[in-house]
């Protein structure tokens, strides 16, 4: 049976086979738990004209940062059942500009996505990172902790509130429209791109994206990874998700229904994280991570899901 049947056959059942996964209570650093804070403001697609961003979706590199397209200086759906991540260890360009999101529930529960600078002070994630799939509910509390390896930063004091949430739904249409625009630009309280960078993106076909496997970046703060038992990885004592997977060599391996496939591996926490090419020698999100398709009488995991990047274009062009 070729992949393609098997992509064609279970995206059939999508509507009760998307699993977010990023809606699970985890472990926060104690600051991000003592922190009286103001909820951001939330704003739909649609009443976003205030909110801007760069024309060009270029990349910015600042100065004094290096670049490298290796994202370990050391020298969970996983589609293809094999698993080819390594740790994100690298504090050069373009890995300083990924991060993870920290959120707190009304409920006081926390839970973590991953999050890609896209301007000095703009994160882009899930919608599903920061409002409640379920119950529809706002995230009271949300962070950007840019650049986390082994839950340690750069510097400290970087963690920074996001002020105003800009989302593509609220999960009050049908489970294929939330799909489509499951995605949220956080507005952070410091332009943290101008120390750490940010990505550009690029709107390509996905004919072009599905005619040029093996060739993208995946970096997700999988809720799995890393594991400290697992040789070499014995260093990285922080837990689960306080280290982000990088994977390099996946690819886009379909479109149905305006939502593109992949077999880049993810797990919950992975959620937000950017699928990434490098276009003469710049690197560009291309696809947002959001979903995995699981058979659920096995709960082998078949595909992964993205959203694809052209509403930045309709945001920098004013809606």
């Amino acid at each position: 049976m070729t992949n393609k049947h098997i992509y064609k056959q279970f995206f059939a059942g999508i509507i009760g086979a998307i699993t977010l996964g990023a809606w699970v209570s985890v472990h926060a650093q104690a600051q991000t738990e003592t922190q009286q804070i103001k909820p951001p403001k939330f704003s739909k697609f649609q009443e976003a004209s205030q909110f801007k961003l760069p024309a060009n979706g270029k990349p910015f590199k600042p100065s004094d940062l290096n670049q490298s397209k290796k994202a370990d200086e050391a020298n969970r759906g996983i589609p293809t059942g094999r698993d080819y991540r390594i740790p994100m260890t690298s504090r050069k360009y373009p890995w300083s500009s990924i991060g993870r999101v920290q959120g707190t529930t009304t409920d006081a529960k926390s839970y973590h996505c991953t999050g890609t600078l896209i301007d000095d002070d703009i994160v882009l994630t899930n919608a599903h990172c920061v409002i409640d799939p379920d119950t529809h509910k706002l995230s009271q509390k949300i962070l950007f902790m840019p650049n986390v390896i082994n839950g340690v930063m750069q510097d400290k004091t970087d963690v920074v509130l996001v002020e105003q949430v800009v989302y593509g739904t609220d999960f009050t249409d049908d489970k294929l429209t939330n799909q489509i625009n499951d995605w949220a630009l956080l507005k952070i309280n410091q332009p943290l791109g101008r120390k750490y960078g940010h990505l550009g993106w690029k709107s390509l076909r996905s004919s072009t994206l599905i005619n040029n496997p093996k060739t993208l970046s995946f970096v997700g703060y999988s809720g799995d990874f890393p594991n400290p038992k697992k040789k070499g990885y014995e260093d990285l004592t922080a837990g689960t998700g306080w280290t982000a997977s990088f994977e390099t060599g996946c690819s886009i391996v379909g479109e149905e229904s305006g939502v593109l496939l992949h077999n880049c591996a993810t797990a919950g926490g992975s959620s937000g994280g950017p699928l990434i090419a490098w276009v003469g020698e710049q690197p560009y999100i291309v696809a947002l991570n959001n979903a995995e398709i699981k058979n659920l009488e096995t709960n082998q995991d078949i595909t992964n899901l993205a959203v694809k990047i052209d509403f930045l274009d309709k945001l920098a062009a004013g809606n």
